[in-house]
């Protein structure tokens, strides 16, 4: 069985609201733990309506404080937003609270747009550190915990695990030479995904956290009982998508009967291009899918993307993915 793991954003969908979506993220993460997913991710997104998973850490603390079992971790938090010494507090403190829980994966890109960068009081020169923070931060959380004569309390000792998160060459590169596990945003931009796995898998140097490479592949997955139901229901991400071409911000839409009366060839094409690493339909269709996806890209773990309206379609899609898998 390749062992799952589910990514939330926290969606806010139209006619509900953000404290509903934090809710609901719960409620999917002690779904998962039921039906045995490995962990769930939170990603850090900024000003984005229809996310409420900005403030990472946090949220990660409301899913964890709900679940017993399943491990929650950041997917990711955007390193070059904050400083190394915050994020080992912080994070060293959800390992005190939720000990053995919890995951650190961390992204280079700013997880926003240029105008609220500036309102993170943060320069874009900042992601050409990315790789000096990666390593002050392991230091930070490291059993001695200590850097120049300062310690990050509590989160000194606990070794919390870090994952290198990206979609490109780069962070194939510093995930193989640090030896950490390594996450691939196949579900929003798939076109390097073979070539980073393999530059990965055949550079990677064994570390005191992991011995031999561990390649995690994100996907996007609505399972249902048709495939016709399963492309209706896509249609939400496929609107949000287009949206995104245009610069519209907004909460998530329900799904239509006819996508391509809502965007344009060209909008069809783009979005074609960055959700190429999807799987949209029944039960045997989904299980031939990925099946197809693990035995290509030798992926030790799936992160499954499920954007789905209707939350209680969504759950139902989930239990299809680990019924299926198991």
């Amino acid at each position: 069985m390749t062992p799952l793991s589910i990514l939330e954003l926290g969606r806010v969908r139209q006619g509900s609201d953000r404290r509903a979506a934090l809710d609901e993220a719960r409620t999917v993460a002690q779904h998962a733990e039921r039906l045995g997913y490995r962990r769930i991710w939170v990603a850090e997104h900024h000003n984005m309506p229809a996310v409420t998973t900005a403030a990472t850490s946090l949220v990660i603390a409301h899913i964890a404080a709900g679940t017993s079992t399943i491990r929650v971790g950041a997917g990711g938090v955007m390193l070059p937003n904050h400083a190394p010494y915050v994020i080992a507090e912080q994070f060293g403190t959800l390992e005190t609270l939720f000990p053995g829980r919890i995951d650190l994966g961390l992204g280079r890109a700013p997880g926003t747009d240029q105008t609220t960068l500036r309102a993170l009081r943060r320069s874009p020169a900042s992601a050409e550190n990315f790789p000096q923070d990666v390593l002050e931060l392991q230091a930070f959380l490291a059993p001695d915990g200590e850097v120049g004569g300062i310690e990050a309390v509590p989160g000194s000792g606990t070794a919390v695990p870090l994952w290198i998160l990206g979609s490109s060459m780069f962070g194939a590169q510093l995930a193989a030479h640090l030896g950490l596990p390594y996450g691939f945003a196949s579900h929003f931009a798939p076109q390097m995904l073979h070539q980073a796995l393999e530059y990965y898998r055949s550079h990677f140097k064994p570390s005191a956290q992991l011995d031999k490479p561990y390649a995690l592949v994100g996907v996007n997955v609505i399972a249902a009982d048709t495939d016709e139901e399963a492309r209706y229901l896509a249609t939400s991400q496929q609107m949000a998508f287009a949206d995104l071409f245009r610069g519209v911000s907004g909460l998530m839409q329900p799904p239509v009967d006819d996508i391509d009366a809502y965007w344009t060839p060209a909008e069809k094409f783009q979005a074609g291009r960055m959700l190429g690493c999807s799987v949209i339909g029944s039960r045997d269709t989904v299980r031939a899918g990925l099946n197809k996806l693990v035995a290509e890209t030798g992926a030790d773990e799936l992160m499954i993307v499920c954007d789905v309206f209707d939350p209680a379609k969504r759950l139902k899609s989930l239990e299809i993915v680990a019924d299926l898998m198991a």
